[in-house]
This record gives structure tokens, sequence and C-alpha cells, in this order.
């Protein structure tokens, strides 16, 4: 894969993540969108919606190998930016349905965030969807939840509660998640990555239906995306499985997705993760590991990144909650293998209901033998820093949810 349709596909999902919709995401605080506001209630059906807004001031001492320096206005540092309507319908039998549309824009430019599709040639589809982070429709009770459409995988969720920064939309390995299974979106032959259409960026599944329950202090999820292949059934399909554990401090994570390629039936992700977070008082601890490999369509090997990531919170007054963390992400693909280092200090400040000023400052270290692949796979950062360099950013923003 070069460079041009590395970056090409980058653009089409730099904010590929965000908080989760409420009714399958853990609590962050006041980084996520808090209790939804209802618009409308008529024949016993509840409208309501839910958004995000995130922005501010990026700051990198070394855009490129030349050494040049960057400022300017970054859209969605803690969080991504989302707008989203949700419904909610008591049924006869005691159950509900409900739906789910999330929306994704960028506040610096006001216009809708591009996607990690997959595309091809004659059709770009990695351009503007409407509703890229949920589109779907479910049912809902005592024995847990259907829900069935474009919506997150359980993996990802899976990990909210030990990756260091909780997936934040800047400094965390939410990139080397997204990107090292971003490359299955690309228009392929047989000497090319393999593909797989109902992926974006390992987040988010179309074609898809998940079920999830709660048993105890065990929260999962399970989630079959169909391949729609004519004459196979696992052509291009997804199998993703996630699960949480709390037991008073203490929580574990656990994941796994494969995907296949929709003409050869290959295995061209395969992804495991898992985490542990412990609270002491006010401080948390927490470690999150996972391995991920991409293969092209004959199943030869293009990515075998492990991601480590080590953190701690301390919430060190009522308002403030700093964090330090640290990642080791190494590809092990190449006949040398590629690794970046990536130390990150942050502090979040709760200037009110749901409002959050948060600075971040990110030291990289990034080898000089990265392939493209490598450079974007072990990047905690939207765009990866230059290879070869140590490279020093700073993030300053706010973050108000509703």
């Amino acid at each position: 894969m070069n460079n041009k349709k590395v970056t090409s596909a980058k653009k089409g999902m730099v904010s590929s993540l965000k908080t989760l919709s409420a009714m399958v995401m853990l609590s962050t605080a006041a980084t996520t969108a808090s209790a939804d506001i209802l618009i409308g209630e008529a024949g016993g059906t509840q409208l309501s919606m839910f958004g995000i807004l995130d922005v501010g001031i990026l700051y990198q001492d070394k855009v490129s190998t030349d050494g040049d320096e960057k400022l300017g206005m970054e859209t969605s540092g803690l969080r991504q930016t989302v707008i989203g309507f949700k419904g909610l319908r008591p049924l006869d039998n005691g159950w509900n349905a409900f739906f789910n549309l999330e929306a994704h824009f960028d506040l610096d430019t006001g216009m809708f965030h591009g996607t990690g599709d997959a595309t091809t040639d004659a059709d770009d589809s990695s351009g503007r969807l409407l509703f890229r982070r949920q589109a779907n429709l479910g049912l809902s009770g005592d024995w847990g939840t259907v829900i069935m459409g474009r919506q997150y995988g359980p993996a990802l969720l899976a990990h909210l509660g030990t990756e260091p920064r909780i997936f934040k939309e800047q400094f965390s390995n939410l990139y080397a998640w997204a990107y090292s299974q971003l490359f299955t979106t690309f228009n392929s032959s047989a000497s090319e990555a393999g593909r797989n259409a109902n992926n974006d960026v390992g987040i988010f599944f179309k074609n898809a239906v998940q079920y999830r329950n709660t048993v105890g202090g065990l929260d999962f999820g399970i989630l079959y995306s169909f391949g729609g292949q004519e004459g196979s059934q696992k052509d291009g399909d997804v199998i993703a499985l996630g699960a949480a554990y709390t037991t008073g401090a203490l929580t574990l994570s656990g994941s796994y997705q494969n995907m296949k390629d929709q003409q050869t039936s290959e295995d061209v992700v395969e992804s495991w993760a898992v985490g542990a977070g412990y609270k002491i008082g006010d401080v948390t601890l927490k470690a999150n590991f996972m391995n991920t490999e991409n293969n092209d369509s004959l199943g030869n090997e293009v990515l075998d990144l492990d991601a480590l990531g080590l953190g701690v919170d301390y919430q060190w007054s009522a308002k403030n909650t700093a964090t330090v963390a640290y990642y080791i992400n190494e590809d092990k693909a190449p006949a040398e293998e590629a690794e970046t280092k990536s130390l990150v200090i942050s502090n979040e400040y709760t200037m009110g209901p749901s409002t959050v000023l948060y600075t971040a400052l990110a030291y990289v270290d990034s080898d000089d033998n990265m392939s493209a692949v490598s450079q974007y796979a072990t990047s905690i950062v939207a765009t990866p820093a230059p290879v070869g360099e140590k490279t020093t950013l700073i993030n300053v923003g706010i973050n108000f949810a509703f």
C-alpha cells in the first residue's frame, strides 16, 4: 500500500472515534454526551437528541522530516463532534423498540466528516455519509438488546474502562486501533490488500446485527456483519466480540474481531485485545494490549501490530483530572521491526455541567524504518508524526456536551 492511498484514506477516518451513544457506552464523565434532551413525545413515543461539540488549537513542532512546525485549529481533541437523534417506544409485551441516528461533522469547517468505508474508483464513498456513526433500529427487554443496521462494534466498547486515555480523539491508541483496521477499505486486486466493505476502521460496522446484555458485573456484545456476497455467506463477513467485567475497584476487558475478504474469504483482519483497570481512591491504573494482523486477499501478511498502553489517572481536585499515559506500538511484519513510543501528559478541567477545558502534551519517538502502513498503524496522533523524528505536540481545547 503506497503513501498516497494511505493519506487519502486517512482523510476519511481521521476522526474515527467518538463517544458511544448512551445505550451502548460506558460513562466517561463530562467528556461524553450528557442526558438526552427530550424534544417531543407523541403516542407514547419519546424523541430525543444529544451531541458533542469539540474544538481546539494544535501545535506540532515537526510535521515533516524537514523540521517544519505547524499551529492550527483542530476539531475533536477530546471527543469527536457529533449530533444524534434517538427514539424510544414501549411495546405491549413489555419490550421497547428504539432507533439511533448519529452524524459526525468537523467543527472547524462545519462539514460532515468523511468515513473509513470501502471505496472504489467508480464510486468514491469515502466522502460525506450523513449517519456515519449510527443508523440502526432495535428491540430491548429483560432478555437483552438486539441492534440492526450501522452501529458501533462491541470490541472497542469493551475497552473504554481500560484504555489509558479512554480512546480520546487525540493522543490515544484510538488511532492504532483505527488505522490498523483501515486497510481493508481500499479497492483491491489479487496483488493488493484484502477488502471488507462492512468495516469502517474497526469501530463502525454496516449490514450488522448485534446482541448486547449485562449479567451481574459482565457487560458484553456479539456482532455479526453479513458479507452479502453471492454464493458464499463467509465472503466479506465480520465477527466481533467484546466484554467488560467490573467488580468493585477492578475492571477487566477483552475483545476479538475477524474480517474476511469479500472475494476469497481469507482473514484480512484479525484483532484481539485485553485490558485491566484498578481504582485506588482518586487514582486509577490502566493497561491495555492489542494485537492486529492484516493480510491481503491471498493471505499474505501486511501488518502485525502489537500495541501496549499504560496509564494513570489522578483526580487531584473536584474539577481536575490529570493523566499520564505511555504507548509502545510495534509493527512486527517488516524484516526490521518498526516501533513508535509515545508519552502523553494531560489535564481536564470541568468548568461546568458537561463542559471541559482540556490540555494535552504528547512526545512521539518514531523509528526511521517505517513504511506508510507501519507509520499509521503505530500512531497515537490523527496525522502521524514524521518517521525517524522526535516530535512534540500540544493540544488545548474545549469540549461541550449535551
